[in-house]
């Protein structure tokens, strides 16, 4: 790992009080603007991601970092994900249309990646001063209590989320008209918050189409250390690298396969 990872949560509380805090339910027009159709951006965002960025660097010399907003304006910042030097992925303020509209549901995440492993991950919700950990190998903790994930049960007894905006439009389709076999289903427009819920037990599953890594590396580790199980929907294994293909996630291996036969067939 690294030497000073017990300083990344304090330094995300931080940020978050310094940056995002202070601005949320006081943005201005001039505050929020596009980059593309439906898609927000607000000076938070960019100011939240300067500060970890930088400050990320002074901890750890020579690590590269992948943020949602430099990516934005640079896809290439991508690439430096397929190497295998230290690289931090930042969402700055994951739901920013959330925050935008002055909803409380967003969140700050971060992990840590080598190599294509990632190794250690951050989510932090700054209204309810919640902050989420995960280390490979070394369980998950939420406020520093260990977290775990809902129990197994069958299908038509379980929650989750899933959203219809992103994928491929006839298997979308096909999954939106399945959705009334399971418990019942909903949408934080946050995966931040989604993988909150699911990591702690709240909830029993999420499904994705869209794998940006700053949405799903530092939620997919989380998962995991709290015991949760989780494959793309073609049932190979998740990687950081993959910006595609889908991803399920549930509480054990036996509940994915019961939900991916359920939804997807």
């Amino acid at each position: 790992m690294f030497s000073h990872i017990d300083t990344i949560a304090p330094l995300i509380r931080e940020t978050a009080a310094t940056e995002i805090l202070p601005r949320f339910e006081r943005l201005e027009a001039a505050d929020i603007h596009e980059k593309g159709p439906g898609d927000l951006v607000t000076v938070a965002d960019l100011a939240s991601e300067r500060m970890l960025t930088q400050r990320l660097r002074d901890l750890v010399p020579g690590a590269l970092i992948v943020g949602e907003e430099a990516t934005a304006a640079d896809a290439a910042v991508l690439d430096r994900l397929t190497g295998d030097e230290p690289v931090f992925v930042i969402d700055p303020i994951d739901g920013t249309s959330n925050f935008a509209a002055g909803i409380p549901l967003f969140a700050v995440m971060v992990a840590y990646v080598r190599g294509g492993e990632i190794l250690a991950s951050w989510i932090y919700d700054p209204v309810r001063d919640l902050m989420a950990e995960a280390r490979a190998g070394a369980g998950a903790t939420l406020n520093g209590r260990p977290i775990r994930v809902a129990p197994t049960t069958t299908p038509e007894n379980m929650s989750g989320s899933f959203s219809v905006r992103y994928g491929n439009r006839q298997l979308v389709r096909k999954i939106a008209g399945r959705s009334n076999l399971v418990g019942s289903t909903f949408s934080f427009r946050c995966a931040g918050q989604e993988y909150l819920a699911m990591a702690s037990g709240k909830v029993h599953f999420a499904l994705y189409h869209r794998l940006m890594p700053w949405d799903h590396a530092p939620g997919w580790l989380l998962h995991r250390e709290a015991g949760g199980f989780s494959r793309r929907l073609d049932q190979s294994a998740y990687s950081p690298r993959h910006l595609d293909g889908g991803l399920l996630l549930a509480p054990d291996e036996t509940s994915w396969q019961a939900l991916h036969a359920v939804l997807i067939g």
